[in-house]
C-alpha cells in the first residue's frame, strides 16, 4: 500500500473536506448540481439511502470499470476516499440545512458559484497527493491518459455520461448542471496547474 507523509496526509484529508463542502453547497443552492452529484441525489430520492451512501456504492461499481479500462487489478483503496467523501458530504448537508437555505435567485447563484469553485479546489488538492483518488476522479485521469487530451476534456466526457444517468433517476438537473458541464473541467484544470506551479517553485527554492 502506498504510504503518505504527514504533510500529504494533511492535504489529502483537507482536500476531501473542501471537496465535500463544495458538493454540499451546490446541492443546497437548488440550481442543479454536477451530473455525478445529480445522479447521487436522484438515487437518494428514488431508492432511499443518503447521498453519501450512494457515493460509496457508485464508487464500488466504478472501481471495476476502471480496472477494465486499465487492464489491471481493481484498486479498492479508492473506496477509502469515497467513504470519507460520502460521510463528509452527509455531515456538511446536515450542517448547511440549518445554516444556509438560499431562497432568492442571486443567493442561490452565489451559493452554487462558491460551491463549484470550492469543489475544483478540493479535488485538485487531494488529487495532487496521488493517493487513492475517488473512482470517478480516477476515471478522469484514466480517460486523460488514454485519449492524451486535457483534464477539461476528460472531465466533460464523464460529466456528459453522468448527466444522462441523472436524467433517468430524476436528479436535480438545472442551470447549475449546465454551468458545471461548461466550467467544471476548466476550474479543476486551473487549480491543478496552480498547485503544480506552486510545487515547482517550492522545489526550486529548496534546492
Amino acid at each position: 500500500m502506498k504510504k503518505l507523509s504527514k504533510t500529504k496526509c494533511t492535504f489529502y484529508i483537507l482536500g476531501i473536506l473542501i471537496l465535500a463542502f463544495g458538493i454540499a453547497l451546490t446541492i443546497q443552492s437548488q440550481l442543479g448540481t454536477s451530473p455525478f452529484d445529480a445522479l447521487l441525489v436522484g438515487l437518494s430520492k428514488t431508492a432511499g439511502l443518503t447521498v453519501g451512501s450512494w457515493e460509496i456504492i457508485i464508487a464500488f461499481i466504478l472501481i471495476f470499470c476502471n480496472s477494465f479500462l486499465k487492464r489491471q487489478r481493481p484498486e479498492f483503496l479508492g473506496l477509502l476516499t469515497s467513504f470519507i467523501t460520502g460521510i463528509s458530504v452527509d455531515l456538511w448537508l446536515f450542517l448547511l440545512n440549518h445554516l444556509i437555505t438560499p431562497e432568492l435567485w442571486y443567493s442561490k447563484l452565489v451559493c452554487f458559484g462558491v460551491g463549484l469553485i470550492v469543489m475544483g479546489l478540493g479535488t485538485a488538492i487531494y488529487l495532487h497527493t496521488h493517493f487513492a483518488p475517488i473512482p470517478v476522479d480516477h476515471l478522469t485521469l484514466i480517460i486523460q491518459e488514454l485519449t492524451n487530451m486535457s483534464m477539461q476534456f476528460s472531465r466533460t466526457v464523464i460529466y456528459l455520461f453522468f448527466l444522462m444517468s441523472a436524467i433517468i433517476f430524476n436528479g436535480p438537473i438545472g442551470i447549475g448542471t449546465v454551468i458545471t458541464l461548461c466550467l467544471g473541467g476548466a476550474i479543476l484544470n486551473y487549480f491543478m496547474q496552480i498547485i503544480q506551479s506552486l510545487e515547482s517553485h517550492t522545489s526550486l527554492s529548496n534546492q
